[in-house]
């Protein structure tokens, strides 16, 4: 499947990237909190903008889980993850290739990539990706969906990608685990 009309983030590591982003889909109610919340703590700090605050990072989407935990767990290397749905069937390894639909945004909810906006699934060696993909596509099964939060060392670290993801920038993901092939 081709990539289309926006250049693949994911697919950026052993070249540069440019030419990418995509402006999202009109929005449409999600089966979790659908409302944009204000994302400052109690100190006044800006929270990152996760998949559940605004409803347009879920148009497309599938359906979400309704035990969906609302926290993200922690793995060794810094990278964050929530199951939305979860699935018993096959998990990827490192050496495998997926085909998935995602979309990718900024901590303020800026949208940088999506296949839904490009109307297809996306297929690719997890081997040729961000480590972070690399590593939080194993932990979902195949027709689950999982949200990742890629620390800037697990993505494109201090080099970004292309004008749409910006040097040592934190990234956030929507992945849906279509097929492992």
């Amino acid at each position: 499947m081709g990539i289309g009309r926006c250049a693949s983030i994911l697919l950026a590591v052993g070249f540069a990237a440019t030419n990418v982003g995509c402006s999202g889909a009109a929005a449409k109610p999600g089966s979790l909190r659908t409302a944009e919340r204000n994302r400052q703590s109690s100190f006044g700090v800006n929270q990152p903008v996760t998949y559940t605050d605004k409803e347009q990072l879920m148009t497309d989407t599938g359906p979400v889980d309704d035990d969906a935990p609302e926290e993200f767990t922690e793995t060794g290397s810094g990278l964050k993850y929530r199951i939305l749905r979860k699935s018993d069937d096959a998990k990827a390894t490192a050496n495998d290739s997926v085909t998935v639909n995602y979309r990718g945004w900024l901590d303020d909810g800026t949208e940088f990539d999506s296949s839904y906006e490009r109307g297809e699934p996306i297929s690719f060696p997890l081997g040729g990706v961000i480590a972070g993909w690399t590593e939080g596509m194993q932990l979902v099964g195949t027709g689950g969906m999982i949200e990742l939060t890629i620390p800037s060392e697990l993505g494109y670290g201090s080099r970004g990608a292309g004008g749409a993801v910006p040097p040592n920038a934190t990234l956030h993901f929507i992945v849906e685990l279509i097929s492992v092939n």
